[in-house]
């Protein structure tokens, strides 16, 4: 299971997944030039959910498909230090499918 996590530290932001760096995935899309961003709706959080949910899925469409619910249900609601795990983010999915 991997686990995904964020911090704002005094060199910035930082996300990883089993702590390496998390991809931005701007070869799939380029929502945001200033990295990632979380606590709110906008571009940066666009561009980290989308990093989430390609690494998690492992298929750019169906990533691409859950950016705006997984960022406005999701990252927008997540706390200054955040982690979520794999089974976190297929929850979820899930619940964005069922609609």
């Amino acid at each position: 299971m991997k686990t995904y996590a964020g911090d704002r530290t005094i060199d910035g932001i930082v996300v990883t997944v089993d702590d390496r760096p998390l991809d931005q995935r701007l070869d799939l899309r380029r929502y945001s030039d200033n990295g990632f961003e979380w606590t709110y709706e906008g571009a940066e959080s666009r561009q980290l959910a989308l990093a989430i949910l390609a690494d998690h899925l492992g298929d750019a469409d169906h990533a691409l498909s859950l950016v705006e619910p997984f960022m406005r249900e999701v990252v927008a609601n997540f706390d200054n230090t955040w982690e979520m795990t794999s089974d976190d983010v297929a929850a979820a999915i899930e619940a964005f499918e069922s609609i």
